[in-house]
């Protein structure tokens, strides 16, 4: 028996499956500011959509924690208190070393070689003041070492805190005015490279929860 083909339109993402990802990367990238208030309308009319898939999309990133439903139905992103940073912080702060330690074992020459590319774009982005680039770089640092771990559940749990973060991180970035990478980052690197599983877990400790925390003693956004 013969099978047909599917059609380029099955092939497709579904049009709430395009806005949420879309949505999500602006999000988790600082994109979009804290507080920001968005509409259903606004959104469909964005991205070219009905009102339908703007509204699962939403539904779904509200689910996540990316945005916030109130009472009277404004949705926006996340303006976060002192108590939320603080607890997010927290939660990094055993994630992100755990899943660098489970990496450790698998993180071969070509990795952390990799991770050195990754950190030098990092610098690039804060000579340029590219807030964006940076959040981003930064990202894909931490992603790449963490999906040596082999941990697929706490990956996307990490990811989902990021989420919530992203807004946050890129007023981090801007009060911080930093014109390097983070200096942790290459404690992280020595670490991976001399096997030092104890100092890798107190550099990403210290690298995910520096920022985060110096944002809630000054009293958040």
């Amino acid at each position: 028996m013969s099978v047909r083909p599917a059609s380029p339109a099955a092939s497709q993402p579904a049009a709430h499956e395009r806005l949420y990802r879309a949505l999500r990367g602006r999000i988790m990238l600082g994109e979009l500011p804290p507080g920001k208030a968005l509409t259903l309308r606004g959104l469909a009319a964005e991205h070219r959509v009905s009102m339908t898939p703007a509204r699962e999309a939403v539904r779904r990133l509200v689910a996540e924690g990316a945005l916030t439903l109130s009472a009277s139905g404004r949705v926006a992103t996340p303006a976060l208190s002192v108590e939320r940073i603080e607890e997010l912080a927290a939660l990094r702060a055993l994630i992100e070393p755990e899943l660098a330690s489970r990496a450790l074992p698998r993180a071969h020459f070509a990795l952390i070689d990799r991770l050195a590319a990754i950190n030098a774009a990092i610098g690039d982005a804060a000579q340029n003041r590219d807030s964006v680039g940076y959040i981003r770089s930064n990202l894909e640092f931490h992603r790449t070492l963490y999906l040596r771990a082999q941990a697929p559940a706490m990956l996307a749990m990490l990811e989902t805190i990021w989420l919530q973060l992203g807004p946050t991180m890129r007023a981090v970035y801007q009060r911080s005015r930093r014109n390097e990478p983070p200096r942790h980052h290459r404690m992280i690197l020595a670490a991976l490279r001399a096997g030092d599983e104890p100092g890798l877990r107190l550099a990403v400790r210290t690298d995910v929860t520096q920022g985060l925390r110096h944002l809630a003693a000054d009293g958040g956004l």
